[in-house]
């Protein structure tokens, strides 16, 4: 029986807020069995807090933000793509502020505090969302969707009118060790002619070419290139890990993305959460085996 998780000790990453520019620091705490992962903001009065849930999901434009009555929290999605491929099922994550910390702009620094903190393995059972029945969402050249699968599996196609970028696709198997290597150094990217717009609006105040990759019309402004020579599509796959965590309960299926970006992700994901016809809370080890894996070609739109 495959049973939660959360982490051992308490590990705090600091930094600064992308958008805000401002000093930002970030707690992982661990949570009891079935408590779920909470985002906790420990500067307002009374340290309210609220889960990461889809309910809870206030914007999606140029990243996602978490958010209830009290407050809201942004750039949530690279702590999170951690959290979705160590099956983190129970955590608090504890906030002096709006924005979590951006690192290096991948999810780095996130991966190595929570193997810092350690794992520790609960009493109680985990339960799966498996996909019996593909989920489709589409919003016009845009589409995600998920397919039954045995494990966690994610193929994305990204496509941008850019020298730097054009068409490329990734098909991955995630587990620690693929997210280790292939994603998590993966870094958040954007437009030198975008970035200006943002900060005349007040916005990516933070942001430099220490945690982004910045493309100016004729390349890649970072000194050092790329990690990866598909960096860009790797952090797209970041991206929509975090996302999924938003489910509630860590996804059996495979993901297949083209053009998605986190709008098309949160759409799909209440989309799953609206399909109980679909999908199936399971416990693997208990009395359901290892689902079979399925193919794609049988998917439909309905």
């Amino acid at each position: 029986m495959y049973l939660q998780r959360t982490i051992r000790k308490r590990v705090t990453v600091n930094g600064i807020g992308l958008h805000t520019g401002q000093p930002a620091s970030l707690s992982f705490r661990p949570a009891p069995p079935d408590s779920g992962i909470h985002v906790v903001r420990t500067d307002l009065p009374g340290s309210p807090s609220i889960p990461v849930r889809a309910e809870n999901i206030q914007a999606t434009s140029l990243a996602t933000t978490l958010g209830g009555k009290a407050f809201s929290v942004s750039t949530v999605e690279h702590c999170l793509s951690a959290l979705a491929a160590y099956r983190i099922d129970n955590l608090f994550i504890e906030l002096d502020g709006p924005e979590i910390p951006i690192g290096d702009g991948s999810a780095r620094v996130f991966m190595e505090a929570l193997l810092l903190a350690g794992f520790a393995e609960q009493e109680e059972p985990r339960r799966y969302l498996y996909v019996t029945e593909p989920v489709f969402f589409g919003d016009g050249d845009k589409h995600a969707y998920v397919v039954p699968y045995s494990g966690l599996r994610v193929t994305c196609t990204i496509d941008f009118q850019h020298a730097a970028i054009g068409r490329s696709r990734m098909d991955l198997d995630i587990n620690e060790t693929s997210f280790n290597r292939e994603i998590a150094p993966a870094r958040t990217f954007g437009f030198l002619k975008d970035v200006e717009a943002m900060r005349l609006r007040g916005l990516a105040r933070g942001g430099s070419l220490e945690n982004a990759i910045v493309l100016g019309d004729e390349g890649i402004l970072n000194p050092e290139g790329l990690r990866f020579p598909d960096e860009f599509v790797r952090h797209k796959v970041l991206d929509a890990l975090g996302d999924l965590v938003t489910l509630g309960r860590p996804l059996l299926g495979h993901l297949v993305l083209f053009k998605a970006g986190h709008d098309v992700m949160s759409k799909l994901v209440k989309k799953i959460l609206a399909s109980p016809d679909r999908t199936k809370s399971i416990e693997l080890g208990g009395d359901f085996a290892t689902p079979v894996a399925t193919t794609i070609a049988g998917l439909t739109r309905s």
